[in-house]
């Protein structure tokens, strides 16, 4: 089996050895590992795939009991079961597509068994690629009942975590925390950067020399949850809005796909407010 291990804990002495003592307990051998400890928070997260002939069960049994002095946040799981996203739509597509296309390269390691839209402009783009399109709108009056619904589809389908691929609604506070560090937004933006309406108007206005996006993770504390990933392109003055913003989609989309990936081979630790990203 190709397994993955990820733990956090606080940084003490002895943790690589017990790792290694571990997975060479239920025949495994490393493939990779990589490891950091942050000075600020003295927080120790490493990430470790190994093949072994055990079980699953075994070898989560044996690493438990093997780490279990350090009281780390240990998970194990099956490399070759890819993690199940469920994506969230409005009417812009270009992240959508490239989540798509990426998935049926084979380069992108999730499946998607479900997209969930607050309008169905994207309906058949979604359903000409096998999967199931769910619409689910939204307005200030079923905000609640609606997310309740989202929340029963993600039970039903089994989903590990949320992608809001371009996804115009603010979730609210409740269901942010009840899927902490498990929805990933693309912000069109290199935080901190402007907001509002038009961004890229704006920063037209003001003769940027960049633009960028941002993904991060959601939190109730809007557009300022933990950065996963971010990216830039120089621009001039002869920039146009409309060049800017087909520029900014290129970004958002490459951006927003690197985020998912990084999150569905577990290289992302969330240490306070700041992420570690083994790469």
């Amino acid at each position: 089996m190709d397994l993955i291990a990820t733990l956090q804990c606080a940084d003490q002495r002895g943790i690589v050895h017990a790792m290694t003592s571990s997975v060479l307990a239920c025949q495994g051998n490393i493939i990779e590992n990589q490891q950091f400890t942050d000075p600020v928070t003295n927080s120790f997260v490493m990430r470790t795939r190994f093949e072994t002939s055990s079980s699953l069960d075994t070898a989560r049994k044996v690493l438990f009991e093997g780490l279990s002095k350090f009281n780390p946040d240990l998970t194990i799981r099956d490399n070759a079961s890819p993690k199940r996203a469920l994506v969230m739509v409005t009417k812009e597509s270009h992240c959508l597509r490239d989540l798509l296309y990426l998935l049926e390269l084979g380069e992108l390691p999730i499946q998607i068994p479900v997209v969930v839209g607050n309008h169905e402009e994207l309906k058949s783009l979604v359903e000409s690629h096998g999967i199931k399109f769910r619409y689910l709108p939204v307005s200030s009056e079923n905000k609640a009942s609606a997310e309740t619904q989202l929340l029963s589809i993600i039970d039903s389908e089994k989903i590990d975590f949320l992608v809001l691929a371009r996804y115009m609604q603010i979730l609210s506070p409740d269901f942010c925390d009840k899927l902490s560090n498990r929805i990933i937004n693309i912000h069109h933006s290199f935080l901190p950067g402007f907001k509002g309406a038009k961004p890229y108007h704006q920063a037209h206005a003001k003769g940027v020399k960049i633009i960028g996006a941002t993904a991060h993770f959601v939190t109730k504390d809007l557009d300022e949850g933990p950065i996963i990933e971010q990216d830039v392109a120089h621009v001039s003055h002869a920039s146009t809005p409309e060049e800017l913003i087909a520029i900014g989609r290129d970004i958002e989309r490459r951006v927003l796909a690197r985020a998912v990936k990084l999150y569905a081979e577990d290289r992302i630790f969330i240490v306070g407010n700041r992420t570690v990203i083994f790469n």
